[in-house]
């Protein structure tokens, strides 16, 4: 470590990079969680969300992607239910931080009235933690219940090196 002072500029390119997203957290009147299927990996399921635009909060982003994609215009308060850590994987070169909001329960009318972005995702569903088990990867699923429990507890849950 030096007691060097540098520029912002050229301090910026000695620290860790990272992207940024953050999504919403919904479920069903009856507790089950809300996912949408995405084009680009017909396996993969998720939450309403997407990354960060420059200058963009991580509540703004999550609001924004869920209108995107869904057709939902949140109003809710902001309530962190989950933050997500990976270090680079596979052909991304830098860490990936996540926020996960609290979207709270959606009507059948709600959720009759979603319409996808066809570009983004397929379809979405409303399955028990159990159905959605057999249906996300091992490392998705980790991350389905630890949110889900962390709603049902009220507290937030944190997940390092999340896959899926």
């Amino acid at each position: 470590m030096t007691s060097t002072w540098l520029p912002p500029e050229q301090y910026i390119e000695t620290i860790a990079r990272a992207s940024s997203y953050a999504c919403l957290f919904f479920t069903d009147t009856r507790d089950r969680p809300v996912q949408l299927r995405a084009v680009y990996n017909e396996g993969q399921w998720q939450w309403p969300g997407g990354n960060m635009d420059p200058g963009e909060t991580p509540w703004e982003c999550a609001v924004r992607e869920c209108l995107e994609e869904t057709g939902i215009v949140f109003e809710g308060a902001p309530v962190l239910r989950g933050v997500t850590f990976g270090g680079p994987d596979g052909d991304w070169p830098a860490n990936k931080i996540g926020f996960v909001f609290d979207g709270g329960s959606l009507t059948d009318g709600q959720l009759d009235a979603i319409v996808l972005d066809p570009s983004e995702h397929s379809e979405f569903r409303v399955h028990t933690l159990e159905e959605w088990r057999s249906l996300m990867t091992p490392e998705a699923f980790v991350r389905l219940g630890a949110v889900a429990e962390a709603r049902r507890t009220g507290t937030v849950a944190y997940l390092e090196h999340p896959r899926g």
